[in-house]
């Protein structure tokens, strides 16, 4: 397990078990191969749960926030892959099908995130198994997926997640995802009966509680109901838009305590300020005293798992695995987790301490060059060991 999370950790250019394991001096990669699909060990009760910890004892802050979303790796071959995939409306890449409907594979994710400040990194994971897999148990038997797995929605995985993490020692006070979760009544539901504040990304057409489609909740605005707000800083600066903010009925079973209210409900709306018809909403169910500007915060913390997708993928090796057994995907994504929040973690103790930082809070090199990418890996290698830098 050492060798090869130094080998994620490593400035190799694949992280397929064959260059890790000639950089952790194996002569084949056999070693590493049979660590991911045939010896004994449990990702989720010693690994995932164990990198929850962690997380909260380094990143965890008062105002976390918890971000659900998918992301597609794509893979040749039949082996735990979905088959010939449509190209997806979704325009963001990690989430696209390659042209030519090329085989991929999709899991759901979960990662941790400040609100106002920097640190992020992925902590829980689900493959996504659609029905052609779940029904044919013979192909379900060679990959070694469990018998007791089921077809299961990306919505319910995403509720499994939400739950080992709301349940876990990581100090969450919202939880917000795209529309494709937002949307999903059961899953807002679970959040309510659970205590969890949310803003979570809707469709336009979507209804809620005492009002029509969202959309026609902004339609009529009047441009001072627009207040120009920064969501976050985004790779070329602050992310700035226009936004709104309705508040909404209460619910009377989930919004008070006894007679007394604890909760309030919003319909939120960001309006790009170039493209003024490009109109995103969300709903958001809150803590009594809340402003919009923290609202407005955390529904753009919803990108820093992209952020994490992208550094995991480009950094880790999050997609460049080859596996053919369910158990050893589950291996290499929460090692690739691991690797991830350990620089995350390191990056944010060097910005604390007020050192000069070469690793950014989304865990990805601050700057490039080949000499200094040795130095990096020679240093976090004595750092894993136990050594000091």
């Amino acid at each position: 397990m050492r060798d090869y999370v130094r080998g994620l950790l490593a400035p190799v250019a694949r992280k397929n078990s064959w260059q890790p394991a000639g950089q952790a001096g194996h002569r084949t990669p056999d070693g590493l191969q049979h660590f991911l699909a045939g010896s004994e060990w449990e990702p989720d009760d010693i690994i995932r749960d164990g990198l929850q910890e962690y997380v909260a004892d380094k990143l965890g802050e008062n105002d976390g926030v918890l971000i659900i979303d998918d992301t597609g790796f794509v893979k040749e071959g039949h082996h735990l892959s979905r088959g010939p995939a449509p190209v997806l409306r979704n325009r963001r890449p990690d989430r696209e099908s390659p042209r030519g409907g090329a085989p991929s594979q999709s899991g759901v994710f979960a990662a941790y995130a400040y609100a106002f400040a920097h640190g992020r990194t992925l902590v829980d994971r689900e493959l996504y198994l659609p029905k052609s897999w779940t029904e044919d148990r013979e192909r379900c038997r060679t990959a070694r997926v469990l018998d007791e797995r089921e077809f299961a929605a990306k919505g319910e995985l995403a509720r499994h997640i939400a739950l080992r993490a709301l349940a876990s020692p990581l100090p969450i006070a919202w939880v917000t995802a795209d529309s494709a979760y937002g949307q999903d009544n059961r899953f807002r539901r679970l959040l309510e009966q659970s205590g969890a504040d949310y803003a979570l990304a809707v469709p336009k057409s979507q209804f809620s509680a005492g009002c029509s489609r969202i959309a026609g909740l902004f339609a009529q605005a009047p441009d001072e109901a627009w207040e120009k707000i920064s969501c976050g800083n985004g790779a070329k600066g602050p992310r700035v838009y226009h936004w709104a903010a309705v508040r909404l009925p209460a619910v009377a079973e989930f919004d008070y305590q006894g007679e007394v209210p604890h909760r309030m409900r919003w319909a939120l709306a960001r309006r790009s300020i170039s493209k003024p018809d490009e109109i995103a909403c969300y709903l958001a169910c809150t803590p009594l005293r809340v402003t919009v500007q923290e609202l407005v915060r955390v529904a753009g913390a919803r990108w820093a798992i992209e952020e994490c997708f992208q550094a995991a993928k480009n950094e880790y090796g999050l997609d460049q695995y080859e596996v053919r057994r369910y158990v050893g995907w589950y291996r290499h994504i929460t090692l690739v987790m691991l690797a991830h929040a350990f620089l995350a973690a390191t990056a944010h103790q060097v910005r604390e301490k007020g050192g000069r930082n070469k690793w950014d809070g989304r865990g990805r090199r601050a700057h490039g060059g080949a000499v200094a990418r040795r130095c990096h890996y020679l240093r976090r290698c004595r750092t894993i060991e136990g050594r000091s830098p």
